[in-house]
């Protein structure tokens, strides 16, 4: 069945970084754009990053633009998200999730058809 499963979560002090999994199975990776959101507490979940099936595309949050960078490997079945100069505001949970086409169009919750569990992110000293 399919599957995304995210890792990578953690504490790490402001400026830090983290580097975020999603291993995804039970389909082929290669024709699905990939987005990350996240959902910090008492707030809606928001679309963070999303990445084109092959790579060739990448948007960004504006809040998050110039700090992280999505990236995905098809041959390993994972996209990744690498966090740098992380804020406090960054803490929250971090999902992965399956667009349903080969491009990103948008972080509208319908346009996803598959998410994984999440993992935490805590920025704080």
């Amino acid at each position: 069945q399919v599957q995304l499963v995210e890792s990578g979560g953690g504490l790490v002090q402001p400026g830090g970084s983290l580097r975020l999994s999603c291993a995804a199975s039970g389909f082929t990776l290669d024709y699905y754009a990939i987005g990350w959101f996240r959902q910090a507490p008492g707030k809606e979940r928001e679309g963070v990053s999303c990445i084109s099936s092959r790579g060739g595309r990448t948007y960004y949050a504006d809040s998050v633009k110039g700090r992280f960078t999505i990236s995905r490997d098809n041959a390993k079945n994972t996209v990744y998200l690498q966090m740098n100069s992380l804020k406090p505001e960054d803490t929250a949970v971090y999902y992965c999730a399956r667009e349903r086409g080969y491009y990103c169009s948008g972080y509208g919750s319908w346009k996803y058809d598959y998410w994984g569990q999440g993992t935490q992110v805590t920025v704080a000293s």
